[in-house]
């Protein structure tokens, strides 16, 4: 993800979600390559990929992998839980519910 996409992405996120918190679990580090595994926490407060704001507070598991040179984030490659948010937020039922 570039830096541009970046910038886009986060102001999806910022623009749906309030209260973002992303406790960090563990944190390795090797050469220029950092690892991270995280919570992400917040609460759905605008649409976020079609679903309206719900109010729900929700929380999953994410990891991401940075890049770094010269004190600086040169490549970021992030994964998120998202079958688990947008079940948490509402916007699909959770396995074995009613459709």
């Amino acid at each position: 993800m570039d830096l541009q996409n970046f910038d886009r992405f986060e102001a999806t996120i910022r623009s749906a979600f309030s209260d973002i918190r992303h406790p960090i679990a563990d944190l390795v580090a090797e050469g220029d390559t950092v690892a991270v595994r995280l919570t992400f926490q917040a609460t759905h407060t605008g649409d976020f990929m079609g679903a309206p704001a719900s109010g729900q507070q929700f929380a999953v598991e994410g990891t991401a992998f940075l890049r770094l040179a010269d004190d600086k984030v040169m490549e970021f490659w992030g994964f998120l839980d998202q079958l688990g948010l947008l079940q948490q937020i509402g916007a699909i039922p959770p396995p074995g519910a009613a459709a």
